[in-house]
């Protein structure tokens, strides 16, 4: 779930040998769990922690209110030096000069913005996010997008470029990557087990359809997706990876919900983090506050 949508609204921009048992020192390596359930006994599991597919069904909407990091006053800039001086400084003494650098940088507090996200099925989408005392907005009504970022001085609403486009449509909506996922023509294959924020979690590969790849990580304990591989982002002239780290799962009416996201790119030290601090269920929305205003 939380994704790409800074750069969409415009506002981050303004602010192996796999099975070798011998580790490099010649100790023994910590034996890699074994992988005792199938793919489909993974999602199953995963399915009834989040509250069950019938209970999901039967959200037909739902809406967040939170906060949403969107950077530091030189949070792109900083990055990208980054970037090009981490390739430049191949010393050890100079690398860790450059991580102190940035570790004292990222103790800085990011400056967090409200907002307001809807979503309704089939894949309409609307966010609004107060900034500078104006509100940017971006809609999406399942095919086609618009948005409007007043903080840039653009008042008038502009079309999702191509880009923008696919990348929303590859958005997870209301319930995620796994759910429905053969009806979807989605292939599920267990690629192995991983650590995420300290605990082993399944690796699950999704083929979609059109061949498309994804990766969804399941804790081995909770079987919570607290992974999730996102949509890549063209940053500095290049694709990167980017992934979403879900955490805080709450029950709301037996459904459980990740109340804090984190966004990381391949390759940038920044991260984004999204708090989410109440979740409506089945709310009221209207079709048309997910089309273009005429106004």
């Amino acid at each position: 779930m939380l994704r790409k949508r800074l750069l969409v609204l415009g506002v981050a921009a303004a602010f192996s040998l796999s099975g070798a048992i011998w580790a490099a020192d010649g100790k023994a390596a910590p034996a890699k769990p074994a992988i005792k359930l199938s793919a489909e006994q993974i999602v199953e599991k995963n399915f009834a922690a989040r509250g069950g597919t019938t209970a999901w069904h039967g959200v037909q909407s739902m809406s967040w209110n939170g906060k949403m990091e969107v950077g530091y006053a030189d949070s792109v800039a900083r990055s990208q030096r980054y970037v090009s001086q981490a390739a430049a400084r191949t010393g050890r003494a100079e690398r860790m000069a450059l991580e102190e650098e940035e570790k004292n940088a990222q103790n800085a507090k990011q400056v967090e913005l409200p907002f307001v996200m809807e979503m309704k099925r089939p894949g309409k989408e609307r966010v609004e996010i107060e900034f500078g005392g104006k509100t940017a907005i971006q809609v999406y009504d399942g095919k086609d997008g618009w948005m409007m970022r007043p903080f840039l001085n653009r008042t008038d609403w502009e079309p999702f470029s191509q880009e923008q486009a696919k990348s929303q449509a590859d958005t997870l909506g209301i319930d995620g990557a796994l759910f429905d996922y053969a009806a979807k023509g989605t292939k599920v294959a267990v690629e192995g087990i991983e650590a995420v924020d300290g605990h082993d979690a399944y690796k699950l590969k999704l083929t979609r359809k059109g061949g498309e790849v994804r990766h969804v990580w399941i804790d081995t304990q909770s079987f919570l997706d607290v992974k999730v591989e996102g949509t890549p982002r063209r940053m500095d002239g290049k694709m990167h990876a980017v992934w979403i780290y879900q955490r805080d799962f709450r029950p709301v009416k037996g459904l459980m919900v990740p109340f804090a996201m984190e966004t990381a790119v391949e390759g940038y030290r920044d991260t984004h983090k999204m708090t989410i601090e109440k979740v409506g269920l089945n709310p009221q929305l209207a079709d048309t506050l997910f089309v273009k205003p005429t106004s």
